[in-house]
């Protein structure tokens, strides 16, 4: 189950906001792929260790510096990711503050192959708008979750349907309306709304609009 609650448009960035010299980290769902938000205090790091699952990093404030003892090496900023591969040794650091979230994968998990380990993606720019359409891309897909992105020509939308998993929605561009339960919510770039498992929704979008959508399939 995730540890955020259903219904209200929040923010990532805002909510887990960097304490002075300080790293922290929050797990929001310890299912078969977990996720959790980091937050960097600036000129702080966390020291390299090697992981046995690939991660996916998605930076929602600041500049995040990745870098591995095998050369690989990135910074990102705000809307931009980073895919890890298994058995690497990577750390972390920040010279302004960060926060960000980090989705672990499975071994069985399918990856789009335009994303390449070690390279830096802004998840804004890895797909158009089409006028009039709305065009999806699995990122990640799994049995136990998947992570994709959707950009909503002007006046298009999602008809109410129910959820078959947990999900969080990451704004990336523009603004939109997400009907969920019988309510309506304004959200705008850079902020995030929760759906329950089962949670009756749909998305209008107000002018043009882009997201991600964490899905759990637990």
């Amino acid at each position: 189950m995730m540890k955020e609650k259903a219904g209200v448009v929040f923010s990532i960035a805002k909510d887990n906001a960097p304490v002075p010299f300080c790293t922290i980290s929050k797990s929001v769902s310890t299912g078969k792929n977990s996720i959790a938000y980091f937050s960097l205090a600036a000129d702080t790091d966390i020291s390299a260790e090697s992981h046995p699952k690939r991660k996916i990093l998605l930076v929602a404030d600041g500049d995040l510096e990745v870098y591995s003892r095998e050369g690989e090496r990135g910074v990102l900023k705000e809307g931009e990711f980073i895919l890890l591969r298994s058995g690497i040794t990577a750390g972390s650091r920040s010279n302004s503050g960060t926060v960000y979230t980090e989705i672990t994968l499975e071994k069985e998990d399918i990856m789009n192959q335009t994303i390449k380990a070690g390279e830096v993606f802004k998840l804004a720019d890895l797909l158009p708008y089409q006028d009039g359409k709305i065009v999806n891309m699995d990122i990640v897909k799994g049995e136990g979750m998947k992570f994709a992105l959707l950009s909503f020509g002007e006046g298009t939308g999602l008809s109410e349907h129910a959820a078959p998993g947990e999900a969080i929605v990451f704004a990336l561009d523009g603004k939109a309306i997400i009907g969920y339960e019988g309510k309506e919510y304004p959200i705008q770039a850079g902020e995030n709304f929760h759906f329950a498992k089962g949670g009756r929704h749909y998305v209008k979008a107000d002018g043009r609009f882009k997201m991600a959508l964490l899905l759990t399939l637990e």
